[in-house]
């Protein structure tokens, strides 16, 4: 029978072994944000979708945005500079005093380079974040102000990014750009591919229709562990009165139809959601349906390990 002493020697022991196991460093993705670029309540909806997430800051959801970590290194980088790039920022960094090594942009729509400002002499006065860019995308920010005055200033300092070429983050991880057809009125628009040391996670917030990429997304998706995928809108009659050709996406069911057969259903998560977007609720019939199916819908601060 166990007696005080022996039992505190166990429990000793316990935290002694604890305290000395190491701990897990395997890079990983975490989710910053899921909405579509004008975030969840949206301005001036006074709708169902938004009316009771004015007042409840719980119920905000974030613009669509993801960070890398690699805790080995204490590095991170951040996927698009959204409208909410400050509360991200201090997500990312702030807490575990990590090193922010710069910033990959999707395109140039407003929810996914806007936060860059937040760069400037104005707020953070930083010295040259590196700001990874497509070719257009560079000639955008360099020649418009005020995200010229960003490089002038020094505050960033942008690196060129090529189609399907990759770059080398650190000896743990690494990320390849690729094109994908959308409304491209001042940049090109890319999705990311980042590999770790065992697992890949491939991240296309924006796209106009599977039928019109290059490539097979169920190819694409199978090829690779996580999929966080395009999922504006659920269906066609979301915005009634307005013309979804002038703003193309994958209606999550078109998708959901398009991967039915995949094997790894289970590592497809749907991001960039609008605010009218049932699936943003969690006890919506839409969300119900998606999971039926074997699919999910990404959330904020959750992590995938690479």
């Amino acid at each position: 029978m166990l007696n005080k002493y022996s039992i505190s020697f166990i429990v000793i022991s316990i935290f002694l072994i604890g305290w000395t196991l190491p701990k897990n460093n395997t890079p990983y993705i975490i989710v910053l944000g899921i909405a579509q670029d004008g975030g969840a309540p949206h301005a001036a909806c006074t709708k169902d979708c938004c009316i009771n997430k004015w007042d409840n800051p719980k119920l905000h959801n974030q613009v669509s945005s993801l960070g890398i970590v690699d805790p080995s290194t204490n590095e991170v980088w951040m996927i698009d500079a959204t409208p909410d790039f400050s509360l991200q920022l201090n997500a990312l960094t702030m807490d575990q005093k990590r090193t922010f090594k710069g910033v990959f942009l999707t395109h140039a729509h407003i929810g996914h380079y806007t936060g860059l400002i937040h760069l400037g002499r104005e707020v953070m006065g930083a010295k040259q974040i590196p700001v990874y860019a497509m070719p257009k995308m560079k000639t955008f920010l360099s020649t418009n102000g005020p995200w010229s005055q960003l490089v002038d200033l020094n505050n960033i300092d942008i690196k060129n990014l090529q189609n399907n070429t990759k770059i080398q983050l650190n000896d743990n991880l690494s990320i390849t750009p690729f094109i994908v057809p959308h409304r491209d009125e001042f940049s090109e628009t890319v999705g990311y591919r980042i590999h770790g040391p065992n697992k890949s996670l491939i991240f296309i917030p924006d796209i106009d229709k599977w039928e019109k990429w290059s490539q097979n997304i169920k190819d694409v998706v199978e090829d690779n562990d996580f999929s966080l995928l395009d999922g504006t809108f659920y269906d066609i009659n979301e915005l009634p009165g307005r013309d979804m050709s002038k703003i193309p996406h994958p209606f999550i069911i078109e998708s959901i139809e398009v991967l039915d057969d995949i094997n790894n259903k289970s590592g497809v998560h749907f991001i960039h959601l609008n605010h009218t977007n049932p699936a943003l609720s969690s006890d919506s019939k839409a969300t119900d349906f998606i999971k039926k199916q074997g699919f999910s819908i990404a959330e904020k601060y959750q992590e995938f390990s690479l």
